[in-house]
């Protein structure tokens, strides 16, 4: 499936794009933007299979739920390709500056939120209700640890105008790995959608207690 091909390649980036900012790997950050253009590639290649299936077969229920989450993955697997490849360029701006072990809910967030994407994309492969509830159920401790590198970050660019540079560098690493942990989010709400059949944006709190107490 070309899908999981991509969603491979995707998470792939994503782990060498984390590990070039925290090793400061120069080459690392390159590898992940040379794969760049093999992620988009295969997004074109999914829509227009995807594109084909409809006209050729006019799916119904369950067959034509999978064809829209397929479409809606695709583009937030390229949305991840292309935040990975933000990643590699903050860590190439970094250049040589050292790493800071001060800042160490980085290499956190960034675990968390790579968890979320291999969860939400398994889940989608094994129409797994309940993985893709736990997925959507990280996207707050995210938030959280993203706040806390906020704060790391901040208090460290105040002790020494020198941090600036990498500082903002480190914070825009940190925002991307929250958007990266969004797009799982919507992964997992889309594979609620195909297995289920409903609709589950903007009211997750409501659907995880229906399926609590249905237990």
């Amino acid at each position: 499936m070309k899908l999981v091909e991509m969603g491979l390649l995707v998470e792939t980036a994503i782990e060498i794009s984390i590990r070039s900012v925290i090793e400061r790997d120069q080459s690392a950050a390159q590898e992940v933007l040379a794969a760049e253009a093999r992620i988009n590639a295969i997004e074109l290649e999914i829509d227009a299979l995807a594109i084909e299936l409809l006209a050729l077969h006019q799916p119904m229920a369950s067959n034509l739920r999978f064809i829209i989450a397929a479409l809606k993955i695709n583009s937030d697997l390229e949305r991840m390709g292309d935040l990975a490849a933000n990643i590699a360029h903050s860590a190439k701006a970094l250049g040589e500056t050292p790493a800071m072990e001060q800042i160490v809910d980085i290499p956190l967030i960034a675990g968390l939120a790579q968890s979320m994407v291999r969860k939400s994309l398994d889940a989608f492969v094994a129409a797994d209700v309940d993985l893709a509830l736990s997925v959507l159920a990280s996207d707050d401790a995210v938030d959280s640890l993203r706040t806390a590198c906020y704060h790391q970050l901040v208090t460290f660019m105040r002790k020494d105008p020198r941090n600036v540079s990498a500082g903002l560098n480190l914070l825009a690493v940190t925002r991307t790995i929250e958007r990266l942990a969004d797009h799982s989010t919507n992964i997992a709400e889309d594979v609620l959608f195909f297995v289920k059949g409903v609709d589950v944006r903007h009211q997750f709190a409501a659907l995880l207690l229906n399926e609590r107490t249905t237990e």
